[in-house]
């Protein structure tokens, strides 16, 4: 932190903002809400005496702790407190009073009967401050110099983060390492170098990821540093479990291991797998045998075909209806046909992004000239048609001929066009679910 009277900055890994006042003096404000140390207080304002002297004091990164107000003075949340450490003391802020620390020593699994709290000493003083904040700015040099000496000594080892205690008399060192590493070489240099106690705290490659911090694939911060603590197994059963492909360059995240939102949403996928029948026949009909091609897990829909090597005719059944044909061709009966039994086709999903394509007046063309087959035209009525189409925007009307011709081109761009809504129509599955375009077909065919 540099000497200017204008400083102010957010300290993101202590959650606190840190600006100095117009005497000169540091000034730190905790802020409500950063980083995943943050508890919403939902018990606040409710008392209870065996815990009001209980406090939550958080320090930097993943690092909090359970204490006990010895000092006698009131303390409330935001308070900057000096607390007992192993050797010496150290500066954090309070976080949580009350009820609901009682909820964070349960999921802590802490006896608050016999578990031996440290204490809290007194509130932090000017002097407190600014020997913490002497001992923070020299953090980021202290990282980059034991990198240095770990590369160096051949340690195979990553160091990811430097902590100073609030009296500077001592460092904790976060690295990552694949297998053992000899640290009394190391330790050595450490204490000749920096003038400090050393701790060196070994980390796995989902917190170094949580420390660092990032962009995931979907554009949001990393849950590892935004708000998970407690890192759960994660093996490739969650992706099979929700029919993900199991490549590894799209499961695994940022730390090289596998994404942990693969956990979210295993729970409704197992939910919704549990109402779905297991099909290991394929289905009797009268037609023919129908076999499982793929599942909808979410939505409970199974789609079938006559053909096990082909995926162009598709027939999708809810499971409550597999549940039933399952059941009659196990008491020797079946069902006429899978195609009477189908769920309708969902609406195509159409957006604006074709609104401007050069052939959505081909329908409304098709239709005008299905109305008027039926008699003969005036040449009138067909010169007046005529210059309609020349001022349609079409890629075959740019250049005026004669009126014979014309009627030429518009019979090629009908029976083109039609073709063209034939392919639309049977692109569903290769279903007869077309909303009519082969029966138009049929009706034009004769005229033509």
């Amino acid at each position: 932190m540099t000497e200017s009277n204008e400083i102010k900055r957010y300290d993101c890994s202590r959650g606190c903002v840190v600006e100095r006042t117009e005497s000169g003096e540091v000034d730190c404000t905790y802020r409500q809400g950063c980083c995943k140390l943050e508890v919403y207080n939902w018990l606040q304002g409710v008392n209870q005496e065996q815990y009001k002297d209980l406090f939550e004091v958080r320090f930097k990164n993943t690092r909090k702790a359970i204490f006990r107000n010895g000092s006698g003075q009131s303390i409330k949340i935001g308070d900057m407190v000096i607390v007992e450490a192993a050797n010496g003391h150290d500066l954090g802020i309070v976080t949580l009073e009350g009820p609901v620390v009682a909820r964070q020593m349960k999921c802590k699994r802490i006896d608050p009967e016999t578990f031996e709290f440290k204490r809290i000493y007194r509130k932090a003083k000017l002097f407190d401050i600014e020997r913490w904040q002497e001992a923070i700015a020299r953090e980021h040099e202290t990282m980059i110099r034991s990198r240095q000496i770990a590369a160096e000594l051949g340690l195979e080892m990553k160091i990811g983060d430097v902590e100073f205690q609030g009296d500077g008399t001592k460092a904790i060192f976060y690295y990552i390492a694949d297998g053992r590493v000899d640290f009394r070489q190391l330790i050595k240099v450490f204490a000749e170098e920096f003038r400090i106690r050393i701790e060196m705290k070994q980390i796995g490659a989902r917190q170094e990821a949580g420390l660092i911090g990032g962009l995931g694939v979907c554009g949001r911060e990393l849950c590892c540093s935004n708000y998970i603590s407690s890192f759960q197994s994660i093996t490739t059963s969650a992706a099979r479990t929700q029919d993900l492909s199991l490549n590894p360059q799209k499961l695994a995240g940022q730390c090289g291991k596998l994404k942990c939102c693969l956990n979210y949403e295993t729970a409704s996928y197992i939910d919704a797998q549990s109402r779905i029948p297991k099909v290991n026949n394929p289905l009797e009909f009268e037609d023919g045998l129908a076999y499982l091609m793929k599942t909808d897990i979410l939505r409970e829909i199974m789609y079938f075909s006559y053909d096990p090597q082909s995926l162009a005719n598709l027939y999708p059944l809810y499971a409550e209806d597999v549940w039933d044909i399952i059941r009659m061709n196990r008491n020797g009966e079946r069902p006429a046909s899978l195609k009477d039994d189908s769920v309708p086709a969902a609406p195509e999903f159409v957006t604006a992004v074709g609104d401007d394509a050069i052939n959505r007046f081909d329908e409304a063309r098709k239709r005008k000239k299905k109305k008027k087959s039926g008699s003969k035209k005036s040449a009138a009525s067909q010169k007046a048609d005529g210059a309609q189409m020349e001022n349609r925007p079409s890629d075959q009307d740019n250049t005026r001929s004669e009126q014979q011709d014309g009627q030429k081109r518009e019979s090629q761009n009908g029976n083109r066009r039609d073709g063209h809504g034939n392919r639309r129509g049977g692109n569903r599955n290769g279903r007869n679910h077309n909303g009519g375009h082969g029966d138009r077909q049929k009706k034009e065919k004769p005229q033509e």
